[in-house]
Order: structure tokens, then C-alpha cells, then sequence
């Protein structure tokens, strides 16, 4: 290697199986990212998107310098001249009412430290309750579940994969995402060892996915009706004595409930709704509940649905009536090295983080803080008191991640005055009045607060900074200060003197965690600043920590520093009761809230079945919307519409074919692929895409736009329990059409 380039370990940022990479360096420039092989966790592996890292990097596209909105175009601003615009227009809208001003935070907010620890003092110095994200879109019911059976939403189990002898999965594809929810490096290898060892894996999804092609069974499930098939297996289990919940009885109400709601859905019943042999339901409850170590796992085609909170219920009921939960090779809580809900003490009075208020239009309830993502547009287009006239996005494009992409491109259109920190202009940001670019990854920190929460390993790693912020760069931290100064009217406090504000009411919560006097846990931080002060301070005070200074050898930042390959605590281990953090300690297997659902999924057993439907699907080198420029898809067809050869017959149509899809809601255009990979009477698009329209300043993508599926679902239909779109399930026409308008 030549002696002016230097290799870094970093972890990646970019979806929940957090890799370990090595960045190569030249000067100031990635030259190339592999996968690291001395990693803990992921032990050598690495997907596509990890190693073109480099390639987003060095995106010329990317925005280096703050815009500020010059008539239809931006022109390059400095830090200064940008808060000044934000400080001249910002404070004014908020001032009116609070709730008049909205927060939309993308996905790769929540995988990076700066966001995840000082977004949260923004929100609340603007004091809005307009708060939103794409966890509405996708994994709400999974969260609403878990916080009505175990007290929190974020603290899930998950499969215990290296261990298990029999996983079955629904709406997941890990071949392809990497694993959601469930944090797991190498899932291939991982699922390959389950085979091995002569292990089953059984996977239910519309369409024959790359996971599905490796399972011992595919079961091609009609898209919307996982609960359906969920409960049928609890029936079963139910009707032919097969329930085993062993010590998880001493720990949980109302198996006997459930067990007993359950027993109308037997496989007769819902095998004509779910498209599936009755005995074929029959035979996969019977194994389960055999097996010695057995999972079930749900994930985002789960919770995008009709039932979908149902579904992710059903989930943890089967886990626990045959005893696979909290026991190692079934379903169990990793320990976040951070902290977080299952760490941090009980606290019995504590009010559940659902339905605290409801949004202005539609009345729809807050979910962990946030608004569902459903109600953006309309809380911007209505008028009224609290319409929402100003918007800060922090690295979100909700124009292509949010349900009726027309709408929502309008609203933001209607705004007064928009914020953007992203690093593309893109769909969303071209409607911006300031865009401030957040620094290249090699000048930031890692540890994934949020995802650590998934792991199927106890592990805690971290990856220090490569370099130190360039010339016109400002670390993303900083950047979310300057506004929260700027919305407190304190436009020119020094950034020191807020970071130690935030740090102080931190550094109050580590000293109670850890049962030391604020004084030794300053003392023992010593100069650190900005994010890597508040970690510590998380590392220290959590399940691992040293309790600055009490516990030696314990977890500390500095020994993460020390070991950038990471810390392994060893296999997930049974956590039941400590772990519940319900009012009276329990597992309550049978809330009020999702019985009483069930008259609803009753209901539609006796609805026809529509003809078409249209389902979501994961793409290798995609990650939502933003990694098309930089990592655009090998090709074109990437982007196509899936069909059976049996439903384009019955249309005459071919593949290759440009065909028109239409919903309730509009119409896009896209190309026809015709692959037997798909089940009859389902179609499938790819999410994220459609990056067309004026002003875009993403070369590669928009030469290459495909169609946005998102215009196409209906924000106004939603699963009641939580708000959530139907992504998965609804209706659509296909047709071909002999021109596209130019």
C-alpha cells in the first residue's frame, strides 16, 4: 500500500445489518470500501450498498454548500448567510403556533448519532407536535404490538437465527434488505447454517424472493391475509392440544383467551382467503410447534397491510403459546449496549407512548412521539389554526417515501418557508428555501443507538471519525444547534454553550442510572464534546458500562475506541420478566385494543377478492429513494412490474410491454416483466423510485427515473389501530398503452 493512504474500520450506516467495513484514503478521498474481516459481528460480510460506499462519497451530485432558493433555482450560500435566512424566516411561522412548523426525519437519520442524540432538543425548543418519520410507513404495527403485549415498542425480540432449528418468515425478504428488525450481519450464511444443521426454514410471501427460493418451503400466500394464516396456526395449535408456553405461563395473562379467539380460523376457514392448501397450514403449525427451537419473524410486508397489527400480535402469540419465547433459538431480547426502554428501570406510571394526542384534520393518534406519516399533506393543505406553514426535513424525501406522492409534492409546494439538511437536491429538497448540506461520512462517528436494539448477537461497537470536518463543512450536530438556537431566538449562542446544555441534562440521567453524583460523572468524561460526550455517557451508564470509574473494565467509549472491531457480550439470553415493561409486569397476550380488532378481520372473510393487487419490493442496491444516483441498478428491468404469466395472458400482454397502472388514487407508467416468480392475481413494483420533474439535481437517477409506486396508494386508507398505509394488498389495472407522451 502506498505510504500516503490510510485505512480506516468503519461500521455502515446504511440499513440495520451494520456491517464492518474498511475505508481506503487517499488524502481526503475514499479510493475503495471492503468488507472487514475482523469485525465481531459481521465477520467479513458486507452487501452491495456497503462497498460502493465510496461511490456516495464521491458523488459529484452530492451538495457541498449550503443553497438558499434564488427564484425557480438555488444559489451557493455561506453557513452565515444561511442561518441568517432561516433566522429571518423560521422564527416568525413558529411564533404564531408552534404546531405551525413540522419535523420529517428520513430513514439515515435514525442511523446516525448526530439526529438520533440532538434532533430530539430541536423538536422540543420548536414545541411542535407535527412530528413525523417513516416509521408510520412501515414498522408501526410491529411497534404497537410489542408495546400492548411487552410495554415498549422499540425493546422487540427478535429470532435467536443462530440457534434456531425452525424460522419461519413473513413479509421479509433478508436476502435482499439485509434483515429489518432483526440486526444480522451475513443473514445468508446465517440461514445457510440453519440448513446445515438441519434446520427448516418456511417462508411466506406473494412472490418467490430470493429468500424464498433458498427456504424448504414457499408458501405463496395471497398478499394482506398474514393474519388470516397467523391465526390459523394458533388455531390448530389450539384445537389439537399442541400449546406448551412452559415458564412463560408464571409470566403472562390471557394465553387461554387467545388461544380460545383463535380456534374460529382454522385452515378450512381461511385457506380460501389466504390462497393456500388447508393441510399445508396444518403441517406448518404442526412443526413449529415440534420443533425443538422454533421462530416466527414478520417484518415490513406484515405490518404494511389491512391487519397488520393483528398480524405482528399473532407473531408473538405463536411464540409464546408454544414456549419459543425467551429461550434460546426462538424469539428474545437483545440488550442494547447504550441503554434504552428494556435497560432503563420500570417505570409502572409511566404513559404508554400511543395515542397521547391526535393530529388536527383527521384525529389520528401519536404513535412514540410522531404523527402518522399519512397526515403530512393534509396538515399542510388545510387551512385552519395549527395549519402547518414551515418544515424542517432532516435527510428525508417524503415527496417518494410517503403514500399519494402527488399530494404530498403539493403541499410542499404550498409551504412558506422549508428547511432541508440532506445532501441531495432531490425530489423534496428542490422545494426547499435553504438546504444545508450534513458532512461527508468519514467525518462522523457511529454507533447505532436504535438498531442495537435488534441484534440477534450482543455485541457493542463503535467507529471514530477518519477525519476532522473540512473547509465549509459543519458536523450535522452543530448544524441542528445552530437551528435550535435560531428557534429558541437565540440566534448567536455560542454552539459550546448549548452542547453543554444538552449534555448536562444527559449527563443527570447517567448519574441516576448509574448511581454516581453528577460530579464524578463529569469528572469522568473528561473533555469530551458533542455526540461523542452524550454516547459515553449512554455507554457508560447502560448494561455493560464501567459506571464511570465503579466497574472496572467496564463498557466505556474509550474501550470502544480501543477495539474498533468491537466488543462481542456473547448470544442473546433469556430476559423474561426483567426485560417486560408493562404497567404490572406481565405479558398481556390478549389487549383489549387487538381482540376488539378482530371483528374487522372477521369481517372480510365474507369481502370478494380483488382481481389485481399490487405489493412492494426490496431491491439489492436501493436503499427507499436515495441511493439510486450514487448506486444506480444494473439495469433497467430493476424497475419493471412484476406479472405471472398467467395474468398477462388473460391481458394479451407481453413482457417487455409498456403498460399503464392504475389505482384508486392515479396512474404511472412503467415497464412489463413477466416472471413465473410472481403468484397469480399479484403484481409488484419497487419503492422509491420516480425521480422525474424539474429540478433535480440527480444526474443518474433521473436519467433512469422508473415509476413511483407510492403515487398510486391512498393516504386516506389506513390500518385503523395505527394509521399505516396499505403499501401491500390493494387494488390496481394494468393495461398496455402503444405511446408514452414525451
Amino acid at each position: 500500500m502506498l505510504a500516503d493512504k490510510t485505512v480506516g474500520v468503519r461500521i455502515c450506516p446504511l440499513c440495520e445489518a451494520t456491517c464492518g467495513l474498511l475505508f481506503e484514503l487517499d488524502g481526503r478521498t475514499v479510493t475503495s470500501v471492503t468488507s472487514n474481516p475482523d469485525d465481531v459481528f459481521s465477520a467479513g460480510h458486507s452487501c452491495a450498498k456497503g462497498l460502493g460506499l465510496a461511490r456516495l462519497e464521491n458523488d459529484p451530485d452530492v451538495i457541498r454548500t449550503p443553497l438558499i432558493r434564488d427564484g425557480d433555482g438555488f444559489r451557493e450560500a455561506t453557513w452565515d448567510e444561511a442561518f441568517a435566512e432561516i433566522g429571518r424566516r423560521l422564527p416568525p411561522i413558529i411564533a404564531a403556533d408552534p404546531n405551525s412548523c413540522a419535523v420529517y426525519s428520513g430513514n439515515p437519520a435514525a442511523h446516525h448519532l448526530d439526529p438520533s442524540l440532538y434532533a430530539h432538543p430541536l423538536i422540543a425548543a420548536i414545541g411542535t407536535r407535527n412530528v413525523y418519520s417513516p416509521a408510520s410507513i412501515d414498522t408501526l404495527p410491529k411497534n404497537y404490538a410489542n408495546m400492548l403485549l411487552y410495554g415498549t415498542g422499540l425493546g422487540m425480540p427478535v429470532p435467536d437465527i443462530d440457534h434456531t432449528s425452525y424460522l419461519l418468515i413473513l413479509g421479509s425478504n433478508p436476502l435482499v434488505s439485509n434483515g429489518s428488525t432483526i440486526t444480522a450481519p451475513g443473514i445468508g450464511k446465517r440461514l445457510d447454517a440453519l440448513r446445515a444443521r438441519g434446520g427448516t426454514l418456511v417462508v411466506v410471501d406473494p412472490a418467490r424472493t430470493r429468500t424464498a427460493e433458498i427456504a424448504d418451503r414457499h408458501l405463496a400466500i395471497r398478499p394482506g391475509t398474514d393474519a388470516f394464516f397467523l391465526l390459523a396456526l394458533v388455531s390448530v395449535i389450539a384445537a389439537e392440544g399442541l400449546a406448551a408456553p412452559g415458564r412463560l405461563s408464571e409470566y403472562t395473562d390471557g394465553i387461554d383467551d387467545v388461544l380460545r379467539l383463535a380456534e374460529p380460523f382454522t385452515p378450512e376457514a381461511v385457506a380460501g382467503i389466504c390462497g393456500l392448501d388447508a393441510d399445508e397450514i396444518r403441517r406448518v403449525a404442526r412443526e413449529f410447534a415440534a420443533a425443538d427451537g422454533a421462530v416466527a419473524h414478520s417484518r415490513i410486508g406484515s405490518c404494511t397491510q389491512e391487519f397488520g397489527s393483528i398480524a405482528n400480535w399473532m407473531i408473538e402469540v405463536l411464540n409464546v403459546v408454544t414456549g419459543n419465547l425467551d429461550r434460546p433459538g426462538g424469539a428474545m431480547f437483545p440488550v442494547p449496549p447504550a441503554g434504552g426502554p428494556t435497560t432503563w428501570p420500570a417505570n409502572p406510571k409511566a404513559p404508554r407512548v400511543f395515542d397521547r394526542w391526535r393530529s388536527r384534520v383527521r384525529g389520528m393518534p401519536e404513535a412514540m412521539g410522531e404523527i402518522p406519516a399519512v397526515c403530512f399533506a393534509e396538515e399542510i393543505l388545510t387551512p385552519g389554526p395549527g395549519q402547518v406553514r414551515g418544515l424542517i426535513t432532516i435527510s428525508g424525501n417524503p415527496a417518494r417515501s410517503l403514500p399519494n406522492s402527488r399530494a404530498v409534492e403539493a403541499a410542499l409546494a404550498d409551504l412558506d418557508f422549508m428547511v432541508c439538511i440532506d445532501g441531495y437536491l432531490n425530489e423534496t429538497t428542490r422545494h426547499a428555501d435553504v438546504i444545508l448540506p450534513p458532512p461527508p461520512l468519514t467525518t462522523r462517528g457511529h454507533h447505532d443507538l436504535a438498531i442495537t436494539h435488534f441484534q440477534v448477537r450482543n455485541v457493542a461497537r463503535y467507529s471514530a471519525p477518519l477525519l476532522e470536518p473540512g473547509p465549509g463543512q459543519m458536523p450535522e450536530w452543530q448544524i441542528l444547534l445552530r437551528l435550535t438556537a435560531i428557534v429558541r431566538g437565540e440566534p448567536d449562542r455560542p454552539i459550546a454553550e448549548l452542547d453543554d446544555e444538552v449534555a448536562a441534562t444527559a449527563t443527570r440521567r447517567a448519574a441516576k442510572l448509574a448511581g454516581r453524583d453528577v460530579d464524578d460523572v463529569v469528572r469522568a468524561t473528561g473533555d469530551r464534546t458533542g455526540p461523542e460526550r452524550l454516547l459515553d455517557l449512554r455507554l457508560r451508564s447502560g448494561p455493560y458500562g464501567d459506571r464511570f470509574g465503579a466497574v472496572p473494565g467496564g463498557l466505556t467509549l474509550e474501550l470502544l475506541e480501543r477495539n474498533p472491531n468491537g466488543v462481542d457480550y456473547g448470544p442473546l439470553e433469556p430476559r423474561v420478566p426483567e426485560v417486560l415493561r408493562t404497567p404490572n409486569g406481565r405479558i398481556d397476550l390478549a389487549p383489549d385494543e387487538l381482540v376488539a380488532d378482530l371483528s374487522r378481520l372477521r369481517d372480510a372473510l365474507e369481502q370478494p377478492v380483488p382481481d389485481l393487487v399490487l405489493i412492494n419490493r426490496r431491491q439489492r442496491r436501493g436503499m427507499n429513494s436515495w441511493l439510486h444516483n450514487a448506486l444506480p441498478q444494473p439495469d433497467s428491468g430493476q424497475c419493471a412490474l412484476f406479472m405471472s404469466p398467467v395474468d398477462a395472458a388473460a391481458r394479451d400482454l407481453a413482457d417487455g410491454d409498456t403498460v399503464r397502472v392504475t389505482s384508486k388514487t392515479a396512474s404511472i407508467v412503467a415497464e412489463l416483466h413477466v416472471t413465473d416468480s410472481m403468484r397469480q392475481g399479484v403484481v409488484s413494483l419497487p419503492h422509491g423510485w420516480g425521480h422525474d420533474g424539474a429540478g433535480l439535481r440527480t444526474t443518474r437517477s433521473a436519467a433512469a427515473p422508473g415509476a413511483n409506486v407510492n403515487a398510486l396508494v391512498d393516504d386516506m386508507v389506513v390500518e385503523p389501530l395505527t394509521g399505516t398505509p396499505i403499501f401491500n394488498g390493494f387494488a390496481v389495472d394494468v393495461a398496455r398503452i402503444e405511446s408514452v407522451p414525451a
